[in-house]
């Protein structure tokens, strides 16, 4: 029985190490977002010293806000994103792939992986911690957030003629994700200006919308109707944003 059992831990530890390698070779692409992550650093460090990089650093520690928001800011994107593919899998030819679901720890293990290495941590520094505060004290929270998820998209633009290298390889399909990347960055500035400029709020964000679309999508290869039906879900969720005043501009100091 030792050695069964023994047996079973090793098979199920080389399973796991498995899933790890094919999700670290993903569309996702751990690690290969450096340069938002490198750039507000030195940019920072040329503005304004070692201060003001310990002040950007010091954002993700900002928690003068109701912890609700923390909530919000992990079921929201899971609403949206992992929403809008398990509608996609209802109405439209793909498939469902529960291979992540069916491995909760693998899945769990997987939240943590998505925050460090593949995206949260190197891009919000740069999106949400250094440019938005600054577009907001030239524009409203609407604008900054459109300036802003348009440069997201085309940030991402090279990516798409790289086979293998982006969930969106079709240029139709890109081009509609580049309506869901705006509206997120709307969602994203929404939760970053109602916790005082929190980094935390928006890695979690960014994490879950990941995380759930991974779950859902292993294969992390967007096809139209699901890109549609994020823009849609995304579309509603900006809508209700709006009518509730979420909009509204805010004094976010920037030094």
């Amino acid at each position: 029985m030792a050695f069964l059992d023994s047996h079973s831990i090793c098979r199920s530890r080389s399973e796991f190490s498995i899933r790890l390698k094919e999700f670290l070779e993903s569309p996702i692409k751990p690690g290969g977002r450096l340069a938002p992550w490198l750039q507000p650093y030195w940019v920072t460090l040329a503005e304004k010293g070692g201060r003001g990089v310990l002040s950007l650093l010091k954002q993700v520690f900002i928690l003068r806000f109701p912890k609700i928001w923390l909530v919000v800011s992990i079921v929201l994107p899971m609403i949206v994103f992992g929403g809008a593919v398990w509608l996609s899998i209802l109405v439209g030819p793909r498939s469902p792939d529960l291979s992540v679901l069916s491995n909760p720890p693998f899945a769990l293990i997987g939240f943590l992986v998505i925050l460090l290495t593949s995206g949260p941590l190197q891009e919000e520094f740069g999106w949400r911690g250094y440019a938005l505060p600054r577009l907001q004290t030239r524009f409203n929270p609407l604008v900054s957030s459109v300036i802003l998820g348009i440069c997201w998209w085309i940030w991402r633009l090279p990516a798409v003629f790289i086979p293998g290298r982006f969930m969106a390889s079709d240029p139709i399909v890109f081009m509609f994700l580049g309506i869901v990347i705006v509206l997120t960055s709307v969602l994203m500035t929404w939760i970053f200006n109602q916790t005082n400029g929190s980094l935390l709020s928006v890695l979690l964000f960014h994490t879950a919308m990941n995380w759930s679309i991974w779950m859902a999508m292993p294969d992390m290869r967007l096809d139209l109707i699901t890109c549609l039906l994020m823009a849609v879900l995304g579309g509603i969720a900006v809508y209700f944003v709006w009518r509730n005043n979420g909009l509204r501009p805010i004094d976010l100091r920037t030094e």
